[in-house]
This record gives C-alpha cells, structure tokens and sequence, in this order.
C-alpha cells in the first residue's frame, strides 16, 4: 500500500463523514424546530416513544443528535427516563437506515447528485430549497466518498501485509473491541458500518468478521452522548447510561443468540445472496429491531440500574414531586368547584416552591456555596415547568361549565401564577450575583451587607404574608402587605443612595455596585410581585 492510496483512503473516510455532517445539517434545517417538538412530546406510551426515536433518527441521519436532545429533555424535566429510554431504543433502529441506503451502488450518480445539489444550494434563495440542496450535497458527498474509498481499497486487497492486519479480527473478542473503538473515534455507527461494507465488498473482511465488528459498533457509538452527558445533571447522566446500558444488553444477547443459533446469519445472509454489503446492511437493522423487541418489556430494569449507577438523592426525588400536578389532575372528571378548589391549592403549592427558591437564592448569596447555586437554577426550572403544567390545566378548567365569576377567578388565578413566576425568576438572578461575585471576588462593604440583609427579611416576610393572604382569603393583613411593600420602595431609594456614598468613598468596588444595585432593584421587584399576588383575589386594587 502506496502513501497515496492510504492518503486516499483518508481522503474518502473525510469526504463520507462531512457528507453525513452535511445531509444532516440540511434535514434538521428543513424541518426546523418541528423535530424537538416532536421529541419533547414523545408520550408515557414506550411504543409510541420507540416510532418518536426512529423516525426522527430517520429525518436527521444521526442518532447521536437523537440520544443528545433527548439528554437535553431529560436534564431540563422535558422527559422523564421512561420516555427516553424508549426514544432511544428507536433511535437505535433508525440509525440503521444509513447502512441500508449506502448497500445501493449508486456511485456513478453521485456527482450529479453532489452537483444537483450545490447549484440549489448557492444560487436559489427559497430557504427550503437551499436546505434540500443542502441534504443533496451531503448525499452526493457521501457516494462519492465511498467511491473513493472503494478505489483506494482495491489495491489493499492484493497486500499481504494489510490482510494480516486483519486477519486478527477474525478473533470475535478482537472484532467487538475494534468494532467499539473505532465507531468511539468516528462518533458514529452509522459511518463506521459503513467503512466495514466497504471493506467486506473488497473482499478484506469476512461476512462473519464484519457481524461482531457491528455488534462491537453499536457499544462504541454511546460515545458522544456519555460526553454531551458530562455537563448535564445527574438526570442527563443517567440517561446516557442507560443508552450504554441499552447496546451493552444488546450485544451480549446479539452474542448468544449468533452462536447458540449459528444458522441465524445463514439465513439473514440468504436474504441478499449477492451482495455482502446488503447482508452487513441488513444485519446492522435486523440486530436493531431484535435488540429492541427484547429489551423493550425489560425497561423498567434497566432504568433502576441506571439509578443503581447513578443513586437518585432525595433533593431528585423533591424535584420530580414538584415539577408534576398534585391537586389539577382529572380537572374534567369533578365538580366545577372541587376543580376550582384544586386549582386555588395548587397555586399556593407553586407559590410556595417560588418561596423556598427565594429563601435558598438569598442564603446562597450572603453564603455562597455552588450547590446551593444547583439547588436554586434546578428549582427555578421546575417553577418554569409547573407554571407550563398549570397553565394546560387553566385551559381545562375553562372548558368546564363554569359561571362569570368563576371564570374571572381563573383569570385572576392564572395572573397569581405569573407573578409567582417571576418571583422564581428574580431568585435565579440573584444566585447569578453570588456566582459573579464570587468568580470576580467582588467585595461589600459590612454597612452594604447589613442593608442587603434588612432588605432581603423584608422581602421574604411579604412574600410569606402575601402567600398567607392568597391562601386563606382572609384579607385583614392587606394594611399591613401594603406598609411592607411601601418599606421595601423606600430601602430601595435609599439603599441606592447609601452605596453611591459608598462608592464615592471608596469602601466598596465599582463591579460589586453594580451587583448591589441590581439585586436592591431584583428585591424591590420582589416586592411588588407579592403586593400583587396578596390581592390576586380580592377584588380590589393594590395601587388604590
């Protein structure tokens, strides 16, 4: 094997591989969001789930991009584990369609394909015609890329040295590991299946050989989602286990069943007589779907060993209790006013939540610490996610039989939510200033912290009040919220004035200023959002 032919042979493996990168980009552009959407709406139904994973799988070519999203769902409290693993599961049998695509021989079109497409491409503006000459390019530079390697191949069939070097694959073990590693290289199985159909057509691998480099392919491309996994938390984690956990299963059943039934590859061989590529194709998808079939009912398992690798803590478990309805379920199986009823109590439950987020927000900023900054950013998006939850049921709850004054009671419900909302909000901004400060090592003078400290009481103490007003309806204390709210604008004045004196003297830096403004401002706020919610449901108006 010349130099020219190995750099060729690169030359080919590049030009594949962007052509897959390519006709991706153009799928995932033509369809736009849509494919997220889908995803985030993959139901509780593991069947359904597996379609959700292999179609999408189908539309962007990669499912690696599948396994991803679906780890961004999962990390964000979009999807829960259940959902995941059965979108997973069909990502791993529509990846396969890539392979059986490539087994045409359909080379001698590709440059018209790859022209086709490049002219679509630069000069048409319609975007939707750019991107499907961008899923053309991609196409064509993927068969011209196999061309290529196909080409730079050929000669190594006749080197003796080369068929040496794979002669050690015909080792089972060695192949599997082969298999694995060189997909975690490439990044994808669908590529490093079909590099193996190149290299059986050439005659320098063995059908038998290339079936174990397969099942060796399928643990290998776990390898950019357990890396995507490592920024996420332990949720996302989790859920890149279990797609390890997944192809790990697979292949020691793809193993037992290949040599306790030896005659299983006879058959799928005698599928495509003719054609190895085909056979290795059809391999790649048959393995896929029986993988799935098997591991489908056992889900339930596999998910609790994943939970067994990575223990779930008990700060998880308060998460997932508070990013689902407790009181707003089944709003149209009860009486107009037990839902009614339902509803007033879960708002005060998400106000609550807001509450604590708040209280851990101010202590992580007196006292930083980074988990409590996780603690607060974690919580903050379950706030975001009830709110979604809720607002679905508002709408459910509109569709019953209710009166005019119930109605306006959703609305004024409904408004509740909102400024609870934006409490939550204001307490993920102030953990963003503890983080600041402390990366910057920003420093307050102790005149400047005793003043943030009175503040944050005062905040606290109206927020809790104007909870406790929501929730009874008892509305004595609205004198009493309106002093505090009153107190809370007039800190606010002069805590500004205060640190510009300070700031004048110099007992504290300019950055730290601006981060003390910002939360005197984010406190003030705070204030007003818990006037509102004090008189949500009152009737009355709190600036009268």
């Amino acid at each position: 094997m010349t130099l020219t032919t190995f750099f060729s042979l690169l030359g080919g493996v590049a030009l594949f591989l962007y052509g897959m990168t390519v006709m991706s980009s153009g799928l995932r552009n033509a369809c736009g969001d849509k494919l997220q959407g889908i995803l985030e709406k993959a139901t509780s139904n593991k069947f359904m789930a597996v379609f959700v994973g292999f179609a999408v799988t189908i539309l962007i070519q990669s499912s690696s991009a599948t396994d991803i999203m679906v780890i961004g769902f999962v990390n964000s409290g979009m999807m829960t584990l259940s959902q995941a693993i059965g979108v997973i599961m069909g990502a791993n049998i529509g990846t396969t369609v890539t392979a059986q695509i490539t087994a045409f021989n359909i080379s001698a079109y590709a440059p018209f394909i790859l022209f086709a497409g490049t002219i679509m491409f630069l000069f048409v503006k319609k975007s939707m015609t750019k991107y499907i000459g961008e899923f053309l390019m991609g196409f064509g530079m993927l068969f011209v890329g196999i061309a290529i390697m196909k080409a730079a191949i050929a000669p190594m069939s006749e080197s003796a040295e080369f068929k040496e070097i794979l002669s050690g694959l015909d080792n089972p073990a060695a192949a599997v590991i082969f298999g694995m590693l060189f997909t975690a290289l490439l990044q994808s199985s669908s590529s490093s299946t079909v590099i193996f159909q190149t290299f059986a057509f050439q005659g320098l691998l063995g059908y038998h050989t290339a079936v174990y480099l397969v099942i060796g392919a399928a643990i290998g491309s776990v390898t950019p989602n357990l890396i995507a996994s490592l920024t996420t938390n332990r949720n996302g984690k989790r859920t890149a286990i279990l797609n390890l956990l997944f192809n790990l299963i697979r292949a020691a059943i793809l193993i037992i069943l290949i040599n306790v039934f030896p005659q299983f590859l006879d058959w799928i061989q005698a599928l495509s007589p003719n054609s190895i590529a085909r056979q290795i194709a059809n391999t790649h998808t048959i393995f896929a779907i029986i993988a799935v079939a098997l591991e489908l009912p056992i889900t339930g398992f596999i998910i609790k060993v994943a939970e067994k690798i990575i223990p779930v803590l008990p700060d998880e478990n308060e998460q997932l209790e508070d990013r689902k309805l407790q009181y707003m379920v089944n709003m149209r199986d009860m009486p107009s006013q037990a839902a009614m009823a339902n509803a007033h109590r879960e708002v005060v439950r998400i106000g609550r939540i807001s509450e604590k987020n708040l209280h851990k927000a101010l202590d992580c900023f007196f006292h930083y610490d980074p988990g409590k900054y996780a603690s607060v950013k974690a919580r903050e998006e379950s706030v975001n996610i009830l709110n979604h939850e809720i607002d679905n049921a508002m709408l459910q709850l509109r569709s019953l039989n209710l009166s005019d004054e119930s109605l306006g009671r959703v609305s004024r419900l409904a408004i509740a939510v909102t400024d609870i909302e934006r409490i939550s909000d204001h307490a993920e901004n102030i953990v963003e200033y503890a983080e600041e400060m402390h990366s910057k090592k920003g420093h307050l003078s102790e005149d400047a912290l005793t003043e943030l400290r009175k503040m944050s009481e005062d905040a606290l103490e109206i927020l809790d009040l104007s909870i406790r007003i929501f929730e009874s309806e008892d509305y004595t204390d609205l004198q009493k919220l309106d002093k505090l709210e009153a107190g809370i604008d007039l800190q606010k004045v002069e805590l500004v004035d205060h640190h510009v004196d300070r700031l004048m003297e110099g007992s504290c830096d300019p950055f730290s200023g601006i981060i003390f403004t910002n939360l005197v401002t984010d406190l003030e706020r705070i204030g007003d959002h818990a006037e509102n919610i004090g008189y949500a449901l009152s009737n009355m108006d709190p600036n009268s």
